[in-house]
């Protein structure tokens, strides 16, 4: 397929919302109905990060039939370090002055709370490698890097035949590790590059290099088993959670993060979009998806600070955390907040700190999503 495909940087933009909405935790303990709909919202939002696998694995295939694949290789790698430091500059500010002021409010020791707080951001595994040392929402970033390693190694050694095979077997370990436990124990750390990320980016470059073009004809059968899956990952969720965990909503929300549902429920999607190419070409949507980058690096540090003053109205004797309309809000709010910020960033320019990381943010807005 050549040209721009208008349907997934359309869906790009509504990933994001989604994203932002699994880290808000929408109605969760507000009662069973409360716990019901999170479960819902959080099993339909499942699809998002294994898209924007795939996503990239697809579009490192289409750009490297025409490029020098290290050369290509070596740049896609510096703009996702770049905005890797980005993140975790904006967030590391902002989750130390939340640990010095809830430390002072509780009338704990700050230099020790902090120390511990900065030892824990330079850990050197989870800073490099699994990307949750300052905020755990970052860990895309890093995964996706070694994801893209990962498909460059067997690329280069002419081996892509063994690239699915081996990747498969990868993540199904990880499966295992995360929503299967019932059957073995993984003894390790499995939301990561290898276990996750390698799947769906090699997935995706999968179907790129293969150059199948999925019917506009039968999109009406891809969008069938894409709602047919998406029923299906629901009750395979909440079967894992509610009939082989044996709780009630009542008690909680099952949030296991990824399942054999989850695969089947994205790639049908996936090929839908791709049979789809035109789709949203009318609209601004598609443009509003070069957004998504810049809202994912800067949300996690709108919502620490959204959830901070929640906590501080709290200890005032402002309860809104519970209210319904916290829940309504939260959600657009940080969606909304990380957008402005972005923006905000961009038009500020390049500056002494971090100028190739904001020259990046403002580059990945022109080009197609990768």
């Amino acid at each position: 397929m050549t040209g721009r495909i208008y349907s997934i940087d359309s869906m790009r933009i509504v990933a994001m919302v989604f994203v932002v909405a699994i880290h808000t935790d929408p109605f969760r303990g507000l009662g069973v109905y409360g716990n019901v709909a999170n479960f819902v919202i959080d099993s339909a939002a499942r699809f998002v990060v294994p898209f924007f696998f795939m996503t990239a694995g697809y579009f490192f295939a289409r750009k490297t039939t025409r490029r020098n694949l290290t050369d290509y290789f070596s740049k896609r790698a510096t703009t996702i370090v770049s905005l890797y430091a980005f993140g975790l500059a904006l967030a590391a500010p902002v989750f130390l002055a939340g640990t010095v002021l809830r430390t002072g409010a509780e009338n704990g020791d700050i230099v020790s709370s902090s120390s511990h707080r900065l030892a824990e951001f330079v850990s050197p595994a989870a800073l490099l490698y699994y990307g949750n040392s300052i905020s755990e929402i970052l860990w895309f970033l890093p995964a996706l890097l070694f994801s893209f390693a990962f498909v460059y190694v067997f690329v280069r050694a002419d081996k892509t035949t063994y690239l699915l095979p081996i990747s498969l077997g990868f993540h199904i370990v990880g499966l295992l590790g995360t929503s299967y436990t019932m059957f073995v124990d993984v003894p390790f750390e499995v939301r990561d590059a290898l276990f996750f990320g390698f799947f769906y980016t090699s997935l995706g470059y999968a179907i790129s290099v293969r150059d199948w073009q999925p019917t506009a004809a039968r999109s009406p059968l891809y969008l069938g088993l894409t709602l047919l899956f998406g029923v299906f990952h629901l009750g395979e969720r909440y079967v894992l959670g509610y009939v082989v965990g044996g709780e009630t909503f009542a008690q909680g929300v099952y949030t296991s993060s990824y399942t054999i549902g989850t695969a089947l429920f994205t790639v049908s999607l996936f090929v839908f979009l791709l049979s789809r190419p035109t789709l949203g070409s009318s609209t601004p949507v598609p443009s509003w998806g070069n957004y998504a980058v810049g809202i994912y690096v800067t949300h996690p540090a709108v919502l620490y600070v959204l959830q901070r003053t929640a906590e501080a109205l709290h200890l005032a004797g402002y309860e809104i955390r519970e209210t319904i309309w916290w829940h309504l809000v939260l959600t657009p709010a940080t969606f909304f907040g990380a957008l402005f910020v972005y923006i905000a960033v961009q038009r500020v320019g390049t500056t002494e700190i971090g100028s190739t990381a904001l020259s990046r943010l403002r580059s990945s807005r022109h080009r197609d999503p990768e």
